[in-house]
């Protein structure tokens, strides 16, 4: 009787014994069946193989073709008015919103390069270098640009006001003032509005 209860009972196969305690254990998957891979051989997978250049040359001129590359995919992005491609200065919804408003408006500040262009070359004309002629000129131009510029900032910071209140407004004004100055063709970020949309 003792020796039937003293009997020990059959051990099983060590991976039965380890799958069926993952098994029985709740939270926990079964075996894969094979080893789980390094990361450094699944990371030498994903990348392409890396051929070393043979000089320093080759390897200046490798890395100024990737960084244009790059460049040029930033220049893209930002034409496309992507924001992690815009400058410091143009990102933010503030900024943003007060380049649709400035945008959907035709100013004459916008014209500011036809005027200088006219008033250089009327400096050019003899008969005209002598008279007040372009010196009214440059003051109608400038009457212009800080009556414009004033009120568009004004505009502006009342409509970012009331879009967004508690944001900071710092430079706003001026920032509108400026780009209100320049042909609209030529603004970057490009304008995302047309004119005459509603702001």
């Amino acid at each position: 009787m003792l020796d039937s209860a003293a009997e020990p009972q059959p051990a099983g196969e060590p991976g039965d014994a380890a799958e069926n305690g993952a098994a029985g254990r709740p939270g926990r998957s079964p075996a894969k069946g094979r080893p789980t891979p390094k990361r450094s051989e699944a990371e030498k997978r994903r990348r392409e193989p890396y051929s070393a250049p043979a000089d320093r040359k080759a390897a200046a001129a490798k890395t100024r073709e990737s960084d244009r590359t790059v460049r040029q995919a930033k220049v893209a992005a930002m034409r496309r008015g992507e924001e992690w491609a815009l400058p410091a200065k143009d990102k933010g919804k503030v900024r943003g919103l007060a380049r649709d408003y400035v945008d959907s408006r035709h100013t004459l500040s916008e014209y500011y390069l036809f005027a200088v262009i006219v008033m250089i070359a009327m400096l050019f004309i003899p008969g005209l270098r002598q008279t007040i002629a372009v010196d009214l000129v440059v003051l109608v131009i400038l009457a212009i640009l800080v009556a414009e510029g004033w009120f568009t900032g004004r505009r502006v910071l009342r409509l970012v006001n009331q879009r967004y209140p508690g944001e900071s407004t710092r430079g706003v004004r001026l920032y509108a003032a400026l780009r209100s100055t320049q042909i609209r063709r030529m603004r970057m970020p490009p304008p995302r509005v047309s004119i005459g949309d509603k702001i």
